[in-house]
């Protein structure tokens, strides 16, 4: 597949899949501005939204969605919530490039074409090199997205996603 896209970061025009990119977990859209304003902490890779009883963290992960019949995947930045330790050995180690770790996290963004009840619990594997955790949702979590990520989707239908995201993206 070949579609022609102008990257909204670079400028510059690509012909692969572009990556689905997610600004906020979802729970930041649920705020009032004076709650954003006040309330979260933010940057490129780790976001904390203090409420009066809970602190909610995130952090920003890469999954790869593979496309059937063919070597190409969709890829996926977006956000997972892990529990205070978890995030706090991450935050801790985040630039050390020798670090590996396996974390417990939930999904904190709403994918195309699915629908969500409840957040799907995922494995974040913490890379060396300080290249983002790349995200696998739980094997035995029953869902379609979960089937999906494991079983792969058809080429028409990651055509389909792309062309979707191309169309509400700026050019």
């Amino acid at each position: 597949m070949s579609i022609e896209n102008k990257c909204g970061i670079c400028g510059e025009i690509h012909t692969e899949y572009p990556a689905f990119t997610f600004t906020y977990p979802n729970p930041y859209y649920w705020l009032t501005d004076e709650q954003k304003s006040e309330n979260v902490k933010m940057d490129a890779d780790f976001c904390t939204i203090q409420y009066p009883d809970r602190v909610d963290r995130f952090i920003k992960v890469v999954m790869r969605q593979k496309i059937k019949k063919s070597r190409l995947y969709l890829d996926y930045i977006l956000w997972v919530a892990l529990d205070e330790d978890d995030y706090n050995d991450y935050l801790f180690n985040f630039g050390n490039e020798n670090h590996e770790g396996l974390y417990f996290g939930w999904l904190s963004n709403a994918l195309p074409d699915y629908k969500f009840e409840k957040s799907i619990p995922m494995d974040v594997k913490a890379k060396t090199g300080n290249q983002r955790p790349e995200v696998y949702p739980v094997l035995d979590f029953s869902h379609p997205f979960v089937a999906d990520f494991y079983h792969g989707i058809t080429k028409e239908e990651a055509e389909k996603r792309v062309h979707h995201i191309l169309a509400r993206s700026p050019r």
